[in-house]
């Protein structure tokens, strides 16, 4: 556990589950992390900066080894705001080897810090409200929306395996509404919505997924890049009918009622939303990324020329975990294990193409598209979701 001196100063822990094919040590780990995350963000979210200063505390690190592989938790401790948390998050997920060995990665939940004193101070504000109305004699109006706020914030329920925070009126609901976490879920009770119920971290549960058939489900997520991750998501894995959104940069733990019910009032039927956030990218100035699928649509109609020194470094590379590396005009600058490549090519200045006899990964493209690179070239693709439409990213499969 984080110590209770960094819970004073953070206001949430980051947990995610980590994967090793093989055996390392715990500083292995943590090497690893500030190693292939290094520049990756920039100064003003470099992991070993954020540490400096405190806005992070001590990454710790849980391991078990068995059968010639390591498995356990990675805990990172944030004083940053919640979109620069959920950022670190996801660059931590980015991070695919520890020494020479493969690893993966992923979220299992954000916890927020503040949570528990938040329940303290709500316990100990009913607490007093009732001994102040044995001592005194109350005014009438104050009072019952005082007492109401507290027995609606009292309503508050574990529902699903997953223990996930709710209103009391779920399971009798036709539609439900879906948000973020229990600050949340909190406030929408107090203002008296009663079918709601949280995800608590970017996995959405299954239980979530299983109402989410049953029954009419409105996502009603933060106006800010937070919202946005957390919507995505859930969109992927379960059956969401309307979203709703926060004031740009808003959250939905700080609306007042008159908020919350216009929010709900101008939530749109996902395939709207779809449109107009379609629409509100074409409006915007043209970015350099695109969809992964995008690019493929192209490439079905524009071909591809793949140089002929390329194509003789897929032959040289294939089956043998090598890389090359190639320069401006095309000639041969490194010749690297695929464990280096990432780490290689960030101390480059200018790449014109990368083959490699490994995985693309969202993390290669991130950094080859920084160096410059018109094509990457590996064996197989994963979990790549943007790319620049100047950068070719391009499988051995779809070159043969």
């Amino acid at each position: 556990m984080v110590g209770k001196s960094e819970y004073d100063t953070m206001k949430y822990v980051i947990k995610a589950r980590i994967e090793i094919d093989g055996v390392v040590e715990k500083s292995d780990v943590v090497g690893a992390i500030f190693g292939q995350t290094e520049g990756l963000l920039g100064e003003e979210l470099d992991l070993r900066e954020l540490q400096k200063t405190g806005r992070i505390g001590r990454i710790k690190v849980n391991l078990e080894t068995r059968g010639g592989k390591s498995t356990g938790t990675i805990i990172v401790p944030s004083s940053l705001d919640r979109v620069e948390t959920a950022i670190l998050a996801a660059t931590l997920e980015t991070v695919d080897r520890v020494g020479p060995c493969t690893a993966r990665i992923v979220l299992e939940k954000i916890e927020d810090v503040r949570e528990e004193k938040r329940k303290k101070i709500i316990d100990r504000a009913v607490e007093i409200l009732r001994k102040w109305e044995e001592e005194v004699v109350p005014e009438s109006q104050e009072i019952t929306e005082h007492v109401m706020r507290a027995v609606r914030t009292g309503e508050l329920i574990r529902y699903g395996p997953e223990g996930l925070p709710a209103g009391p009126n779920i399971d009798d609901a036709d539609t439900i509404i879906v948000v973020e976490g229990r600050a949340d879920v909190i406030n929408l009770l107090k203002h008296g919505f009663r079918n709601v119920i949280a995800v608590e971290g970017t996995n959405i549960p299954k239980t979530i997924i299983e109402l989410s058939r049953k029954k009419n489900v409105i996502a009603f997520v933060d106006g800010d890049r937070g919202g946005e991750l957390i919507l995505k998501e859930l969109l992927q894995v379960a059956d969401v009918d309307y979203i709703a959104r926060a004031p740009p940069g808003r959250e939905v733990e700080e609306l007042t009622r008159k908020e919350i019910v216009k929010a709900l009032r101008s939530k749109l039927p996902v395939e709207q939303f779809a449109v107009e956030k379609r629409k509100e990218e074409i409006r915007k100035p043209h970015s350099i990324k695109v969809k992964v699928e995008e690019q493929r649509a192209i490439k079905e109609t524009v071909k591809v020329v793949i140089p002929e020194l390329l194509l003789k470094g897929i032959e040289e590379v294939r089956g043998k975990g090598k890389a090359v590396i190639y320069g401006s005009n095309f000639e041969v600058v490194k010749k690297v294990p695929v464990g280096e490549l990432a780490e290689t090519l960030q101390k480059l200045d200018k790449v014109k193409a990368v083959v490699f006899d490994g995985v693309i990964t969202q993390r290669l493209v991130d950094v080859a598209s920084e160096k410059g690179a018109e094509y990457i070239i590996g064996a197989v693709e994963r979990d790549v979701t943007k790319c620049p439409v100047n950068l070719s990213v391009l499988t051995f499969e779809e070159i043969s």
